[in-house]
């Protein structure tokens, strides 16, 4: 008998498979599939058949089968009578956390609120998502026309002020992001969406870790650019008093110090 390896396992699969099933650079493909399957749902999709989330996750159908019952045991998943899937209670009870870590009800909304009565636009804060922004906290302002943006959509971090903010202060290179770290605030027209303007400043937590950035938004037809300047401003207040309330700090937001090159409240 040769005592040359053999490719193949004592299971009968070959040697790379099994590994294939359990990671890929150091991911579980289980758990990789199971939140894609999660991820397949679409804003406003109630359900979905098992042969569009198999299409949609790239998977075979038994594969997502076994995963949706999986999913089903803790209650991410809930199958319908119809056989088609739904989120369950889990998610959202997920999600409730996830916004309850930002202080959402205590802090954030409440300032959002103030910066929309102060500014007459809508008010968001956005969150970085690997390579995306996300809006975790929205007022609607008061005008008949304004600029809606769906809550948990994930949107890009180089277009629109939210996202160049966060970029610039994550440390991003370039002139362009410089200047608004020197600045401490930054507007747009018209740049991820047509006929859309924001101006947006940064928040900061603890340690001066930033934290996301607040914004408001509006028509461009309203929201001219020098309007955007006018209200830069009040919306780097907000800003101002978010940091200081999520870092926990007692000190007058009025007396803070400002550094050489780089704005913080």
């Amino acid at each position: 008998m040769s005592n040359r390896l053999s490719p193949h396992s004592s299971s009968g699969l070959p040697a790379s498979a099994q590994e294939k099933g359990k990671a890929t650079d150091g991911a579980v493909i289980a758990v990789t599939r199971a939140l894609q399957l999660l991820d397949a749902f679409g804003l406003g999709e109630s359900h979905l058949p098992l042969a569009e989330l198999s299409r949609r996750c790239g998977l075979h159908k038994t594969t997502v089968l076994r995963l949706a019952r999986t999913l089903a045991q803790s209650g991410y998943l809930v199958q319908r009578e119809d056989g088609d899937w739904r989120l369950g209670p889990a998610t959202g009870w997920l999600g409730a956390r996830y916004q309850a870590g930002f202080d959402v009800q205590n802090v954030m909304e409440p300032e959002l609120r103030e910066l929309t009565r102060l500014t007459g636009e809508s008010a968001a804060f956005y969150v970085r998502e690997g390579d995306l922004r996300t809006c975790i906290v929205r007022v609607e302002g008061p005008q008949a026309l304004r600029h809606h943006a769906r809550m948990g959509e994930g949107l890009p971090l180089d277009k629109g002020s939210p996202g160049r903010v966060i970029l610039a202060f994550s440390g991003e290179p370039g002139t362009q992001y410089e200047t608004i770290r020197q600045r401490g605030y930054h507007w747009s027209i018209s740049e991820r969406e047509q006929g859309v303007a924001t101006v947006s400043a940064p928040v900061f937590g603890m340690h001066w870790r930033l934290m996301g950035s607040v914004c408001i938004s509006g028509p461009a037809s309203r929201l001219t650019e020098a309007r955007l300047q006018a209200l830069a401003q009040t919306v780097m207040a907000t800003a101002t008093r978010l940091s200081y309330a999520l870092a926990g700090s007692a000190a007058n937001p009025a007396t803070a110090a400002t550094r050489a090159s780089h704005w913080h409240p």
